[in-house]
């Protein structure tokens, strides 16, 4: 009678500690804001091989995009994600923003479609005020260049996205928003 427990009790314990070991990994797997940091941190490109710093790019890019709205915005005020991108040769940067752009925007315009009517006001609001603050300060070289080569895949794809993904709603309430930032572009250009 003995036999029969124990050898349940033994299949019941593989079984709950194979399940254990598949969350750990699921877990550990998961993309986190901290994860991609650690990331960044441990695999500069500066000085890697063109094929180290295509795999490191596209490994970025990949964690990148498994991350929410919030998280990716955590990564981009961390400015690692900014060094990691002026590391970058025109073409490199090019391609991850290929590989980054698309999500990103989408994820944007899903927070913005989630957000009530008056986190949206906020939102223009504190946008708007940020670029008057910002308004009369002169680009630097290096960020005229990086409009002038990145800028326009930028705009092109942030305005795609708003386009297609935005609600009606949203188009209305982030309205004044994109009339400042192509009066700012026809101001740069």
């Amino acid at each position: 009678m003995r036999f029969p427990w124990l050898k349940l009790v033994t299949i019941l314990l593989i079984i709950w500690a194979v399940v254990g070991g598949v969350i750990y990994w699921a877990h550990s797997a998961k993309a986190t804001p901290e994860s991609v940091m650690r990331y960044l941190d441990e695999h500069p490109v500066a000085n890697a091989s063109p094929q180290e710093r295509d795999k490191v790019m596209e490994k970025v890019a990949k964690e990148l995009n498994k991350l929410d709205y919030e998280e990716r915005r955590e990564v981009r005020m961390s400015k690692k994600l900014d060094a990691f991108f002026r590391t970058m040769s025109v073409q490199e940067q090019m391609r991850f923003l290929d590989l980054t752009l698309p999500t990103g925007f989408k994820q944007m315009m899903d927070a913005l479609n989630k957000m009530t009517p008056e986190k949206r006001k906020q939102f223009v609001e504190k946008t708007l005020a940020d670029m008057k603050k910002h308004e009369g300060e002169e680009a630097t070289d290096e960020e005229r260049k990086n409009l002038d080569t990145n800028g326009q895949k930028i705009i092109d794809q942030g305005f795609k996205a708003f386009y297609s993904d935005a609600s009606a709603e949203t188009k209305m309430d982030v309205a004044p928003l994109i009339e400042q930032l192509q009066k700012n572009l026809q101001g740069v250009r």
